[in-house]
C-alpha cells in the first residue's frame, strides 16, 4: 500500500455513543479513514473480511464475541491488521490476554483524541503504545511470576541450590550437609523438576535472575 493513501480504520465497540465518539476523534484527520464499525466481535470478524482494514480499534467486554477472542481470531486469519484495544478495564489479566491474543496496543477509553491518533499511526507502522495503567499491569504480573518461581522449593532444596550456585559438586554438598551423595542427588532431581529445567546450569541461571539464592 501506498503511503500516501489514508490509514483504514475500523471501530468494534458494543455501545453506539462511543463509536460516534470514536469517529469524531479521527474522522476529520486526512490521514485516517474510518471504513466501518462493528457491535461485537462476530460482526468485527465479518466485515474485516470484506473491509481489509489496517488498524482496528477493538473494546475487549462485549456479548457474543468478546475483543480478546476477536482480537485472537483476526489475528491468526489476518495478521497484516493492527489491532489496538480500546477498553475501560485495567485489570493485569485483561491487558496479558489482549496481548498475546495479538493486540499491538492497550489503551483506556479516556485517552485524548491526539493520543489515539497517534497510536493509529504508530500501529499502522508496527510501532506499540500501552497505556501507562497497562505496563504497570505487566510489570506487576512479570513481579508475581518472579515470587512464583522457586516457591514450592523446601528449605533444604534452597541450601542445596544455594551450594550449587557456589559451584559445589553433589559429593561436595553431601561432605558439607553431611548426607549422603544419593541424597543430593535426590535433591538436585527435585529441584530440577520444580523449576522446570534440564540440568544444573539452567537451575543457577534461574535462581540468580530470581534471586532465590544470596
Amino acid at each position: 500500500m501506498s503511503e500516501s493513501l489514508p490509514i483504514r480504520v475500523m471501530i468494534v465497540d458494543d455501545h453506539g455513543m462511543v463509536r460516534k465518539g470514536l469517529m469524531v476523534y479521527l474522522g476529520n484527520r486526512p490521514d485516517i479513514a474510518i471504513v466501518g464499525e462493528a457491535s461485537d466481535g462476530r460482526e468485527a470478524l465479518a466485515l474485516c473480511e470484506k473491509l481489509c482494514p489496517d488498524v482496528l480499534l477493538m473494546d475487549l467486554v462485549m456479548p457474543e464475541m468478546d475483543g480478546v477472542a476477536a482480537t485472537r481470531s483476526i489475528h491468526q486469519r489476518w495478521p497484516r491488521v493492527q489491532i489496538i484495544a480500546l477498553t475501560s478495564f485495567q485489570e493485569k489479566q485483561l491487558v496479558q490476554d489482549a496481548l498475546q491474543a495479538g493486540a499491538i496496543g492497550y489503551l483506556l477509553k479516556n485517552v485524548s483524541g491526539d493520543e489515539l491518533y497517534q497510536a493509529v499511526c504508530r500501529a499502522h507502522a508496527g510501532r506499540p503504545t500501552l497505556a501507562p495503567e497497562a505496563i504497570q499491569a505487566l510489570v506487576q504480573v512479570g513481579r508475581e511470576e518472579d515470587q512464583a518461581q522457586g516457591k514450592d522449593l523446601t528449605a533444604r532444596e534452597l541450601e542445596v541450590l544455594a551450594l550449587l550456585a557456589q559451584g559445589m559438586s553433589n559429593p561436595h554438598i553431601a561432605e558439607r550437609l553431611v548426607v549422603s551423595r544419593a541424597t543430593v542427588k535426590a535433591h538436585v532431581s527435585s529441584i530440577l523438576s520444580k523449576l522446570g529445567v534440564s540440568n544444573r546450569a539452567e537451575a543457577i541461571s534461574l535462581a540468580l535472575k530470581h534471586k532465590l539464592v544470596g
